[in-house]
């Protein structure tokens, strides 16, 4: 089978590609390397900024593929301070490769969504139907993304799919709570501050569950535009998530909460995301890990005590000037 993934340099891309690799799928990646990753030696590297329209109309791809479109800024907390910037990465980026998409006949068009288009819910766990009603820049441009590919399918005949991700971790990231649990505690093991008051309760699913999910529904198709939340059957509080980092690290630090938005994180922060998973189940597919063994999984990515595919000789290292 032949792929395309955007921002298959990327956290999630990254071990999307690995994972389609190994099933035997040729694999093209498109990206401008501007964080610096790692990429599978078999995978075809094309370095390309998907903001570029004219960049992205002269590529010439193979036709009718998958395409994973996964490329974005995923920093819900700085979107709000840079929102041109994101609008660019999220929405210019998707309707340059939807239009590609258009124009090489793809057979399907996969988009990462997340659970912020929600906002705060009211009604949790949260099904795909709730109307959606963002609070942070990243939500709305994700929601817009979700909007173009709605529009291509029934004006283009484009089959999607979106997939609205609950808080990704695992191994390789390098942001999202458990990284910045981690590396706070490394730096200094008496003290851990925690945004917010600490009392936020979310859901958490693992690198390899989303995988195992994106695979699942381009094997599983139903209608020609299909969303689906992709998350774990629970919900962790962020003080929790603290004491899993400390048990695994063997220590006790006091906590300093800085809580300059009202119990959030930050501006635009979602105090409580539980998504209902119950759609995707009923089509076959289920994580294989709640939250709270998700977080415990990613903190021992990171610590190096469990981590998957690390780097060896099947990768190259891509430095952030774009060089190998």
């Amino acid at each position: 089978m032949e792929y395309v993934v955007t921002g298959g340099a990327g956290y999630i891309g990254w071990y999307l590609v690995d994972r389609l690799i190994r099933d035997g799928n040729e694999v093209t990646v498109l990206d401008d390397l501007s964080k610096g990753r790692f990429i599978h030696k078999k995978a075809k590297l094309i370095k390309i900024d998907l903001r570029d329209d004219r960049a992205v109309s002269e590529l010439e791809l193979e036709s009718n593929p998958i395409i994973f479109h996964l490329a974005a800024n995923p920093e819900v907390r700085t979107s709000m301070y840079q929102a041109v910037d994101h609008f660019h990465r999220d929405v210019t980026t998707t309707l340059n490769t939807i239009e590609l998409a258009r124009k090489i006949d793809s057979k399907m068009f996969v988009f990462t969504s997340s659970s912020t288009v929600y906002g705060d819910a009211t009604k949790i766990p949260t099904p795909e139907t709730y109307p959606p009603n963002p609070i942070s820049h990243y939500g709305l441009f994700k929601l817009q993304a979700e909007q173009l590919m709605n529009y291509y399918t029934k004006r283009y005949g484009i089959r999607s799919t979106v997939a609205r991700l609950a808080n990704v971790v695992g191994g390789r990231t390098t942001h999202g709570i458990t990284y910045d649990f981690v590396e706070k505690l490394l730096k200094n093991k008496n003290e851990l501050e925690i945004l917010g008051d600490g009392k936020q309760k979310k859901s958490y699913v693992y690198i390899a569950d989303v995988v195992d999910g994106l695979k699942f529904l381009v094997e599983n198709p139903r209608n020609d535009h299909e969303v689906y939340n992709l998350g774990s059957p629970d919900l962790i509080q962020v003080n929790d998530i603290a004491g899993i980092a400390e048990e695994e690290m063997n220590i006790k630090p006091a906590h300093k909460y800085n809580n300059d938005f009202n119990g959030r994180g930050w501006l635009g922060d979602v105090r409580y995301m539980h998504l209902d998973i119950s759609k995707i189940k009923s089509i076959g597919w289920s994580p294989r890990f709640n939250s709270t063994e998700t977080v415990r999984l990613a903190i021992k990515d990171l610590l190096g005590k469990k981590h998957p595919n690390s780097h060896n000789e099947e990768y190259m290292q891509i430095e952030k000037n774009g060089s190998n």
